[in-house]
């Protein structure tokens, strides 16, 4: 359904005339005149009020049953951690024992090791 039919078959469900909906929104006639003839697509902040002034939930401009529509199933999102080198799988195993290994180390050879990963991070490969 396209969004300007829904707000003029809700405006005229609610027998509101395009003037009381500019008084319940400050938006010019012409302007809701244009939204509901498709002319125009409205922002979000627009949508917002006209919801407010027909007096219903944001949803019901895009849906027409009485209650908000079940969300579907979907599936799991992956996060920054889960993508994240050592987040999952074999990746994050020796992740673990590197760590592991690491605290371990006594001071002196841990700071030797990350010495030397820095300046192997800092030249080029040819």
């Amino acid at each position: 359904m396209i969004i300007g039919e829904r707000l003029r078959a809700l405006r005229e469900e609610k027998k509101f005339s395009q003037g009381e909906i500019e008084k319940r929104t400050g938006l010019l006639r012409c302007y809701i005149s244009r939204v509901e003839n498709g002319h125009t697509v409205p922002a979000v902040e627009t949508l917002e009020k006209f919801a407010r002034a027909l007096e219903v939930p944001m949803y019901q401009l895009f849906y027409d049953g009485e209650e908000p529509p079940k969300m579907p199933h979907l599936s799991k999102r992956r996060t920054a951690e889960d993508m994240a080198w050592g987040g999952s799988g074999k990746d994050a195993r020796i992740l673990a024992k590197f760590r592991r290994l690491m605290g371990q180390t006594d001071e002196t050879n841990r700071k030797l090791l990350l010495f030397m990963a820095q300046k192997m991070a800092r030249t080029k490969a040819v």
